[in-house]
């Protein structure tokens, strides 16, 4: 299955001329339709979902734009946009313009994360390269994927380093026992409320699930403070999502 099937949207290759030092902005906005807007006539409905949509196609050409549901997932979440790009100015714009829209009208947005990418300050001895991928984001294009914030507590970041490393080497090697799983971290200090957001993709919801019930047996997870809400999200074409939603 083709990422073209799955989203509608193909992401945008990374340029050869991006620095070594380049990083990447991350936003995941999470929206939630007012009901008012299944009650429309569906030729309204109809119109103003296929004028989202092209908002949503116009800015894919700039960014990477991948779009999920989570209807009947979350009570108070719908679908949500999952993008990538080099400036905020460019998150910015095309929020604004779904907002502009006339469906954004009937939009909420009950969370949104930012985040960045950069190299991990721990070595995966299992994957030496790790460190560099993890500065570009490269979507598996799975059939699923699950989102949500995270944060250490302080007594984590005054262990010495050699002790967090100890530490991450069994995470990561729990992590590998997982390879249906794909895991981007992205970072948040100072930019939104959390330190990290993660994001796994994976075609097997139940291999997430076992990997996060091991992990939790983990010492690193001793030194977790927040790591909520959780979103369960369907990887889908715009198209199928205003389907579900009512249109």
């Amino acid at each position: 299955m083709t990422s073209e099937t799955m989203t509608g949207i193909q992401a945008q290759p990374r340029s050869a001329s991006q620095s070594v030092d380049a990083r990447q902005l991350v936003s995941f906005c999470f929206y939630r339709v007012d009901p008012a807007w299944r009650r429309q006539p569906r030729a309204a409905k109809t119109k103003q979902g296929g004028e989202l949509q092209g908002v949503i196609n116009r800015f894919a050409k700039r960014l990477m734009v991948l779009t999920y549901s989570l209807v009947g997932l979350k009570p108070d979440v719908d679908f949500l946009i999952w993008r990538v790009g080099n400036r905020l100015e460019e998150l910015q714009e095309m929020s604004g313009a779904v907002r502009q829209s006339a469906m954004g009208g009937y939009l909420t947005m009950p969370y949104s994360y930012l985040s960045m990418t950069k190299r991990s300050t721990y070595v995966d001895r299992l994957d030496p390269d790790h460190q560099d991928r993890r500065r570009f984001i490269t979507p598996a294009h799975s059939r699923y994927l699950f989102i949500y914030p995270f944060m250490k507590t302080r007594e984590w970041y005054q262990l010495p380093q050699e002790q967090r490393q100890a530490m991450m080497d069994e995470h990561i090697q729990v992590g590998n026992k997982y390879p249906s799983v794909r895991l981007h971290t992205t970072y948040s200090f100072g930019l939104d409320d959390q330190e990290f957001v993660v994001a796994f993709e994976s075609d097997k919801p139940q291999d997430f699930l076992d990997l996060v019930m091991e992990l939790r047996a983990t010492k690193a997870s001793g030194y977790t403070l927040r790591d909520t809400p959780i979103f369960t999200a369907v990887a889908k074409p715009f198209s199928d999502i205003l389907k579900d939603i009512g249109s």
